[in-house]
Parts: structure tokens; C-alpha cells; sequence
């Protein structure tokens, strides 16, 4: 992921706060034999501990395909995008130049997680970790616990196995157009409020913040 100076996060409390609202990516695993990577769109929890960067938890059905990918290589990407929007070309032009002239552009926000997948298979550990995930999903309960050999949730809990994946690295981009002259920036933040269509005002908030906070 390309990343221009005027892109990147602010400091680290810019992607953890953007990320601790988020809970929902694509799991990037490496293929087998020459196959191109796999990709698994999966619910996660992040954890910001232990370790520098924390951890996310996810579980998938024993059958899923990755796990052989997985043995053979640990290292793997989970990528988040989210406030994303189309902008269109005639609302960038330059001051003064034709409004035809102006460029297309996608803003967007993306936190990526490099990480070392750790596979969960003992009984005990995936019941605790799997709680902890719907604890995120359900803060207000409505759901029973998970525990081995116990109903209703014990018999099914072989079918599915647990990843802890490890966070090595953290790769974060807030494409909000930092680069382009203050007139341009706030014609497209009218225009934002103006089409008030999906993601337009989570985007405009972005562009506007950022620039607030330089």
C-alpha cells in the first residue's frame, strides 16, 4: 500500500482510534504451490495488548481451506478499509482552471495488520478466546457461554478453530486529499455535505480533522 507523507497517520493514536471502531476485515493468507493469496472476509476482535501492537482474534470452520496455507506459512495480513468515497474529477479542479480539468480521486481510510497466526486448537483456550470475542460482538449478553462438553455450545466447538493472530506490524493510510491547496479541500467537503450519501460524512469528518490537526 502506497503511502504519501501527507496519507499517513498523524502519530499511532490516529490508527488505534480509527481501528477500535472497527471490527470487520479481509484475512490475507499465502497460497500454496504458486497459487495467488487467499482471502477470507472475517469479524475479528483487536486487542491492543499484549505486545507493541496487540492482537486480533478470529475463528474460522474447520473446514475452510486456509489452515493448510496457514501450516506452511504463519505470516499473514489483515486489512481494513472503511469511509471510503468517490470523488468526482470536477470537484478537484484548481482554482481558476476549467472544472473538466479536475482529477478523479477515492478517499479512504485502511489500517493494515501484518501478524503471526497461531492456530487454537485446545478445548479450554478456544472456549476462553471465542467468549472473548462475542463479549466485543454482544457487550450486553443474550448469549451462552462456551465451554467443552457442556450445552449448547460444547459439541459444536470441534467444528471450528481459533486464530490469535499476533500483530508485528501496522501499516495505516487516511487519504483525505492533505496534499491539495485549502480551496480544493473545502469545495470538496461542501460537495461532501451536499450528496450526504454513504460514507460522504464520515469522509468529510476525516478530511476536516486532519486538517484541523495538521
Amino acid at each position: 500500500m502506497l503511502i504519501h507523507p501527507w496519507d499517513a497517520a498523524h502519530d499511532e493514536g490516529e490508527w488505534r482510534d480509527w481501528l477500535a471502531r472497527h471490527d470487520f476485515g479481509q484475512l490475507a493468507v499465502n497460497g500454496l504451490d504458486g497459487e495467488p493469496p487467499w482471502v477470507q472476509p472475517t469479524h475479528f476482535r483487536y486487542d491492543p495488548e499484549p505486545g507493541p501492537y496487540g492482537r486480533a482474534l478470529a475463528h474460522l470452520a474447520r473446514p475452510n481451506p486456509l489452515w493448510r496455507a496457514l501450516e506452511a506459512n504463519p505470516a499473514v495480513l489483515l486489512s481494513v478499509v472503511d469511509d471510503y468515497v468517490y470523488v468526482p474529477g470536477h470537484w478537484t479542479a484548481p482554482e481558476g482552471a476549467p472544472s473538466e480539468h479536475g482529477t478523479p480521486t477515492s478517499y479512504y481510510a485502511a489500517v493494515q495488520l501484518r501478524c503471526t497466526a497461531r492456530v487454537v486448537d485446545d478445548p479450554e483456550e478456544k472456549a476462553a478466546l471465542l467468549n472473548r470475542q462475542v463479549a466485543h460482538f454482544q457487550p450486553e449478553g443474550g448469549t451462552a457461554a462456551v465451554a467443552p462438553g457442556e450445552a449448547p455450545f460444547g459439541r459444536l466447538l470441534s467444528g471450528i478453530r481459533v486464530l490469535s493472530l499476533e500483530v508485528t506490524d501496522v501499516r495505516a493510510k487516511f487519504k483525505y486529499a492533505g496534499n491539495k491547496p485549502q480551496e480544493v479541500q473545502d469545495r470538496v467537503s461542501e460537495r461532501l455535505a451536499e450528496r450526504s450519501g454513504p460514507g460522504d460524512l464520515n469522509a468529510r469528518a476525516h478530511q476536516r480533522r486532519r486538517r484541523a490537526n495538521g
